[in-house]
């Protein structure tokens, strides 16, 4: 299985437009410049792909994805979903057949509210065509399985995410955007080889874990690797790595992982 970090960063990316000159960042490591952020997953060669953020395009360019097969939504929010029409090169690569796009009923609802001229069987034009789904509790796919649990973001839900490789039986958990991970979805990551988990930032958010939060989550959990996601400008990875403990990092733009 592998694993590429497309994008890490908050729903403002990093830096944030007219960076604020009290907040301290070193943007001349290129770990601190973040996208927002989003996830592709191959598993025996099936290519999953997690969202689509506004920079989605050059994040495809950037890390060479080629393919997608299934595409999911986390959930319905802007930076989650508004590179959703750049999908169109996908459906175009697949003979302009619909790509299937999965998601709870308020993401799916709002793919159906921003991009109408895309919910059909084949691609017209030159658009993107989307065959929408609801995710359900376990999908069975050619490279294996991806098991799915809600994440409270908020007044929001989240798709909490479990991959599963057929061949070596891997396991990746993705759980971003959440302000905690229930003890079901703690369950359900158990055991993990690679673990992703939302950390906006030190301080407390009513929607997101702060990263104290999630290194308790994390050492809850005990996957063998775990990397933090959807960070803030107040993250400097130079400067505050050591305040994580073992086996757990920040991730950064354009990392990539095989498990």
């Amino acid at each position: 299985m592998e694993v590429f970090f497309l994008g890490t960063g908050t729903s403002e990316g990093v830096p944030v437009i007219a960076q604020p000159d009290d907040i301290e960042i070193d943007l001349d490591n290129p770990k601190n410049w973040r996208t927002r952020t989003s996830v592709h997953v191959v598993m025996d060669g099936c290519h999953i792909q997690v969202d689509a953020a506004p920079e989605f395009r050059l994040q495809c360019i950037q890390n060479n994805i080629r393919k997608i097969d299934h595409f999911i939504l986390s959930h319905g929010h802007a930076d989650h979903i508004q590179g959703m029409d750049d999908l169109r090169r996908f459906c175009r690569i697949r003979d302009g057949h619909a790509l299937p796009v999965y998601g709870h009923d308020d993401g799916l609802k709002r793919v159906r509210e921003i991009y109408p001229y895309a919910i059909r069987d084949f691609a017209r034009g030159n658009y993107p065509a989307f065959n929408l789904l609801s995710m359900p509790s376990k999908l069975e796919l050619e490279g294996g399985t991806i098991q799915s649990i809600l994440l409270p973001h908020g007044k929001f839900n989240t798709l909490g995410l479990v991959f599963i490789e057929k061949t070596s039986q891997k396991k990746f958990s993705y759980y971003t955007d959440c302000n905690e991970v229930p003890e079901a979805a703690c369950e359900l990551a158990s055991g993990s080889d690679l673990l992703a988990l939302d950390a906006l930032r030190f301080k407390p958010h009513p929607s997101h874990m702060s990263i104290e939060k999630a290194i308790h989550t994390a050492k809850n959990i005990n996957a063998i690797q775990t990397q933090l996601v959807h960070m803030t400008c107040q993250v400097d990875v130079g400067r505050d790595s050591h305040l994580l403990p073992d086996g757990i990092e920040f991730a950064y733009d354009g990392l990539r992982i095989a498990i």
